[in-house]
């Protein structure tokens, strides 16, 4: 059994103190809320809207299937919208102060096929509190074939990762819909499911399932494979958009992925941790940055989880400023392309390296 992982809260205290008690003074000072306003209120109708217009359209609008198959590229976009823009604020509980606002706009998960309590363990839980902590953070082992750590068995499948990768990332989305949630029912031993969070589990996938399957099949006047075809399409866009971003933010050349000693500890203070795994990217970039919710600034959000993804450009100048007086790494240099070349050179150094 593996020990516990501890974090040393003692050290670096002076900056940890310094950074909370900075970003907290921004939000008094210009009486600002933490939680979204109507920003976020716009960003989830042109999110849902992306993903719900389509399917109208190709239920009754009897477009030719060319432009059928086009509609389900835009549901794809709006599917990573949907779960970049809506459901991962609300799931952070950084949406709105009312968490039955929280909970309903986190079910948008559950709408698009995938689960929201699942996914509060999988990401809020084992990613956000072990980042790039081989063994805990489950986005590190995702599949065998790809070696996303240093840290992680090496095998001679992985020097071929570097390309095999990108297309591996577009299986993301069909995987959560047909697999994950299912597998981490039994996986989780150490939670307790509630009955409630499994019938919901079931109550949606049979919803999804009829929605996005079964009333196409049923209804539109094409042969069956290529109502298989658009479902396929739109799930390979929105998971390899959801993938890379969240790649894009761990697995690049400045990032740490520290081991735990023997004994569990991480001899490091968590906040330090955390701006030691974690990098920002396309900062300069507003379409990025609105479409993905803020989610290339990462290093604030792995920080503030709970502060609403609107106001990451404006503490990360906080954060930035605070990291250097302290002498602390903040990463916060690649364009987007930057950071995919960066996260090439990173899979093609772990798929040929064995450290």
């Amino acid at each position: 059994m593996q020990p516990r992982i501890k974090f040393n809260n003692k050290k670096y205290s002076d900056f940890v103190s310094d950074l909370k008690q900075s970003v907290n003074s921004y939000f008094e000072t210009n009486k600002i809320s933490k939680y979204g306003d109507y920003r976020m209120v716009i960003k989830t109708v042109c999110m849902l809207s992306l993903y719900i217009v389509p399917y109208f359209l190709i239920m009754f609008a009897h477009f030719s299937e060319g432009i059928m198959l086009l509609m389900c590229v835009l549901m794809g976009t709006g599917l990573a919208g949907i779960g970049f823009s809506i459901a991962h604020d609300a799931l952070h509980s950084a949406y709105s102060r009312n968490e039955k606002v929280n909970r309903f706009l986190g079910m948008t998960m559950n709408f698009v096929g995938a689960n929201d309590y699942m996914w509060k363990i999988k990401h809020n839980i084992k990613h956000h509190t072990f980042t790039n902590i081989y063994e805990k953070d489950e986005d590190l082992s995702v599949v065998k074939f790809l070696r996303l750590s240093p840290n992680a068995p090496y095998r001679k499948v992985h020097r071929f990762q570097h390309i095999v990768a990108f297309f591996a990332y577009s299986l993301l989305s069909l995987s959560w819909v047909f697999y994950t949630d299912y597998n981490k029912i039994f996986r989780y031993k150490d939670n307790t499911h509630p009955r409630k969070e499994i019938i919901k589990l079931l109550a949606f996938k049979v919803f999804y399932y009829t929605y996005i399957l079964v009333l196409p099949l049923v209804f539109l006047p094409i042969v069956w494979w290529k109502v298989l075809l658009g479902f396929v399409v739109m799930h390979l866009v929105g998971g390899f958009i959801i993938t890379i971003v969240f790649q894009l933010a761990h697995v690049i050349e400045d990032t740490a992925h520290p081991e735990a000693e023997e004994s569990g500890l991480v001899d490091n203070a968590w906040i330090v941790h955390q701006m030691e795994t974690t990098a920002n990217f396309a900062v300069r970039n507003p379409v990025i940055t609105w479409f993905v919710g803020g989610l290339n600034f990462q290093v604030e959000h792995h920080l503030f989880p709970q502060v609403c993804s609107i106001h990451y450009p404006a503490i990360s100048r906080i954060v930035e400023n605070v990291a250097q007086k302290h002498q602390i790494a903040y990463y916060n240099k690649h364009t987007f392309l930057g950071a995919i070349s960066s996260h090439y050179r990173t899979l093609r150094k772990f798929g040929h390296s064995r450290s």
